[in-house]
């Protein structure tokens, strides 16, 4: 991720293009592949000379991000995602798998976890 005068540098030279590009182009892309904005609106105002105090916002709080809302929707394609501060909450590692239950009549999914050895060929 670019930073001063750098920063400053390259997104001039990509102004013409649209802004999720020109944070790309910056260096300003999470893990995931997602363009992290409000990083890179912060770094470019860092870059003009001004100094943002507790993160910008009153009362010195820090921002947390996404907060688990404990709901969920299915999406348009049929998926029901279960995200990572849930996951996290439970202490589930990746690589973990789990036996998915139906209960039909209330609409119930259940997650039952999976012991791979007794596992194996039962479906």
């Amino acid at each position: 991720m670019l930073v001063g005068k750098e920063l400053l540098d390259k997104a001039r030279s990509l102004s013409n293009r649209p802004e999720d590009e020109i944070a790309r182009g910056c260096g300003y892309v999470g893990p995931s592949g997602r363009v992290l904005r409000k990083s890179f609106y912060k770094a470019l105002v860092e870059a003009k000379g001004y100094k943002l105090r507790n993160n910008g916002r009153p009362g010195g709080r820090t921002s947390r991000g996404r907060q688990a809302e404990f709901r969920t929707r299915v999406h348009g394609n049929g998926n029901l995602l279960i995200g990572h501060a849930y996951t996290r909450k439970l202490g589930l590692e990746p690589g973990q798998e789990f036996r998915i239950e139906l209960h039909r009549d209330s609409k119930v999914i259940g997650l039952l976890p999976v012991d791979s050895k007794k596992f194996q060929g039962k479906s």
